[in-house]
């Protein structure tokens, strides 16, 4: 018979305890305070479930909570567990959480109801009020106590019953000016997101969205459960109003739009004042520097008609050829940028060539050669293009002064050059050198190639040397710094001319050096080699081999004129000459002499007088060497052999001085010669270092052992006239005073270097 539509009003399920329970339990803890508990009526009372204990249910519904902490594992009164004895014991106070700071909860997580059949997420957040951030982590007690009580707090209801003032969040104009920019700088890649397909499956039915932003601005739609009719004492619920809501969210939308774009048009319109105040700086300044321009032009347009009216034949003060040129320097100094924008060529083509023609009009080079070459100079540094000058060009459309010398200049040189005589080159190599560091190079070259050369050409062509007086380098040879390898096509005519007139000179004839020596440096060695081989070698020989050799009375012209030859022809080919045609004869001589009881001291000096007719150079070749030492060795067995017979006295040690004398003196100019040359390659870093040159004979021996892969050792405990003796390679020398001896069937025998190292190996 009840009335069921009535609404319910629920209470807590904790149990009422009486007074004296309620002060036992105050007393017992003075430091917590529990909130006393409102009357309940009688009827709503929980009966006690038979358990057979004291058991009570959670206070779940209790206001705060703090009977069911107070009561949390008091049923363990009737166990045998000691488990609250340990929390005790480690700290734990009954009411309060778990923990070092009490930041537990005892009740666990409460879930909370879904809506409807979306996601999560979809219908707000589900967080419960007992969550774990609702318990957070305090430091102290009485941090715990006031949290507490804030918590404590929103459950109790306010005695005004006035509802609460709803919470407004506000953008300020700054912050939206601040979104506006950040969403300008992210433009490009929301444009990319509001263009990606999103398919919504969170509903009853499936949705499709072209961007993020659709979904955020969906209605939310109510659901679809039936409402519960409304009580007596019951509230009406509010009503859901999405397109009123859609509608304000958009104004607001739309305003915040413009306030940022209103925003960026203000920027807009300051960066455009910031631009256009640079532009007029820069407009100001190119305006400046265009009135100071047409100043600069009028001041150069007025001295260019000055100079032209100047130049009129009825001008009473005309114009000179070193007064245009200051002109052209004040141009130049003071107006700088406008007279290197000018057509130059036009304007020394009006004003600098009339006066050129004028002052060059009664010239002759090779009479005066220096005539004009200082103002000639001073305007190569007006007029000459110094970007065509880099680039070696010879554009005579854009180079004034390249066109003032070949059209003004260059017709008096070829008249010149057409009257001139190619032997009498003085004058005409004079005046070239006068003009080459001012006329340009291609100017040079045509002059050179195409005047010069051919007039030589032509001359050599003509020239019998024969006949001709004048000597073929005399008029040739001044060409040579300044044509050098154009001069290569005359030398072989040459050559040829002087082989043909070669043909029936003998050697007594010494005009052929003086003719041939000019050309020694001028030929490439090897043509020269050539040249000498063919056609002077054969008749140095010829004459050789007409020497008679007589002790007696010796006639020396043939010898001296081969030798004359010496610094023409190569050393090797002097040293093949002798072989040939000399040393035969002349050992052949000395071995007759030997024969016939002779004079020792005569040989000797014969000997050394014959010596003594070469140089150094050739006296220090190998070849020449072995047939002197040759002779020593013949003299040397000539004494020895005569024991029974007749010897003159003091012979035998006369003969032995000279070898030692003479090999000693080789043997020394060799390890000279040696030490110089690798001084010399020390210096330039190519041969050894200077500390390795041989200071001594013994070190220089070493150094030819080691060069040869001989083996040079001293002969332990032997000695010969107190020298110690050495092994080099298979033979036992020892050395004295600068000389080499070498162990004999008899006697030790003086060597030269190269001749032990040949028996050596």
């Amino acid at each position: 018979s009840r009335d069921y539509s009535a609404p319910v009003n629920f209470i807590s399920a904790g149990l009422k305890k009486s007074a004296a329970e309620d002060m036992s339990e105050e007393d017992s803890d003075e430091d917590e305070k529990p909130v006393k508990q409102e009357e309940i009526p009688k009827e709503f009372v929980p009966k006690k479930l038979k358990t057979g204990g004291n058991f009570k249910p959670s206070q779940k519904g209790f206001v705060g909570g703090t009977k069911s902490f107070m009561d949390f594992g008091s049923w363990e009164r009737h166990t045998k567990g000691i488990g609250q004895k340990l929390l005790q014991k480690m700290g734990y106070v009954p009411g309060r959480g778990l923990g070092k700071n009490a930041q537990g909860i005892i009740n666990p997580i409460e879930a909370k109801q879904r809506k409807g059949k979306g996601a999560v997420g979809a219908y707000g957040s589900e967080r419960t009020s007992q969550s774990l951030q609702d318990f957070p982590v305090v430091d102290s007690e009485e941090e715990a106590e006031e949290e507490f009580q804030k918590e404590l707090s929103q459950w109790r209801k306010d005695p005004n019953g006035g509802k609460k003032k709803p919470k407004y969040s506000y953008k300020t104009v700054e912050e939206l000016k601040a979104k506006g920019r950040i969403n300008k700088q992210l433009s490009a890649p929301q444009k990319e997101l509001s263009q990606v397909k999103v398919i919504d499956m969170t509903g009853r039915e499936q949705k499709v969205y072209y961007s993020y932003s659709q979904i955020s601005h969906k209605h939310n739609i109510p659901d679809d459960s039936p409402q519960q009719p409304l009580g007596k004492d019951s509230k009406p619920q509010g009503f859901a109003l999405p397109e009123l809501e859609h509608n304000l969210q958009l104004l607001i939308d739309i305003t915040e739009q413009e306030i940022i774009q209103s925003d960026r048009q203000l920027q807009y319109e300051r960066d455009m004042v910031v631009n256009l105040t640079h532009e007029i700086q820069k407009m100001s300044e190119v305006l400046s520097h265009e009135e100071t321009a047409i100043s600069n032009l009028s001041k150069v347009l007025d001295m260019v008609e000055e100079c032209e009216r100047r130049m009129q034949p009825s001008c009473e003060n005309p114009l000179t050829l070193d007064e245009c040129a200051k002109i052209f320097e004040t141009l130049q100094d003071k107006y700088y940028e406008e007279y290197r924008m000018s057509d130059r060529v036009d304007l020394a083509v009006a004003i600098v060539y009339p006066l050129m023609k004028d002052y060059f009009k009664n010239w002759d080079p090779l009479k005066d050669c220096t005539y004009g070459t200082e103002i000639i100079a001073k305007w190569k540094s007006l007029l000459e293009n110094d970007q065509l000058l880099s680039h070696g060009g010879q554009d005579l459309s854009t180079d004034a002064f390249h066109r003032l010398m070949w059209e003004i200049w260059m017709p008096y040189v070829r008249n010149i050059v057409a009257q001139w005589q190619p032997r009498n080159c003085g004058s005409m190599v004079d005046f070239l050198d006068s003009w080459v560091h001012i006329v340009p190079v291609w100017i040079l070259d045509n002059i050179l190639d195409q005047l010069i050369f051919p007039k030589l050409q032509k001359e050599v062509e003509n020239w019998n040397p024969l006949t001709d007086t004048v000597p073929i380098h005399s008029w040739i040879h001044p060409w040579l710094p300044l044509m050098q390898a154009r001069l290569e096509p005359l030398y072989s005519p040459i050559r040829n001319k002087l082989a043909n007139a070669l043909q029936k000179w003998h050697p007594s004839d010494s005009s052929a050096k003086l003719i041939l020596q000019p050309w020694k440096d001028v030929f490439t060695p090897g043509s020269w080699e050539a040249f000498m081989v063919k056609n002077i070698v054969p008749k140095l020989g010829m004459c050789l081999n007409e020497l008679i050799i007589n002790p007696h009375q010796q006639h020396m012209d043939a010898f001296y004129w081969v030798i004359d030859w010496e610094g023409m022809i190569s050393v090797s080919s002097l040293v093949g000459l002798l072989e040939k045609h000399f040393f035969p004869k002349w050992l052949q001589v000395l071995c007759s002499w030997l024969s016939n009881s002779p004079n020792y001291e005569e040989i000797t000096k014969w000997y050394l007088g014959w010596k003594s007719m070469f140089s150094d150079q050739v006296l220090a070749h190998p070849s020449i060497k072995d047939k002197f030492n040759e002779a020593l060795d013949i003299m040397n067995r000539a004494v020895s052999s005569s024991v029974g017979g007749y010897m003159q006295p003091g012979a035998r040690e006369n003969i032995a001085y000279l070898t030692h004398t003479e090999r000693r003196k080789d043997f020394q100019y060799e390890a000279m010669q040696e030490r110089r040359e690798a001084e010399n390659m020390a210096q330039r870093g190519i041969g050894m270092a200077a500390s390795s040159v041989p200071m001594n004979f013994k070190d220089l021996i070493q150094t030819k052992a080691e060069e040869h892969n001989i083996v040079f050792m001293p002969v332990i405990g032997k000695r010969h006239e107190g020298k110690q003796l050495y092994t080099f390679g298979r033979i036992v020398i020892y050395i004295d005073r600068g000389v080499v001896f070498v162990q004999g069937e008899k006697t030790w025998v003086p060597t030269s270097l190269q001749s032990l190292i040949d028996m050596a190996k």
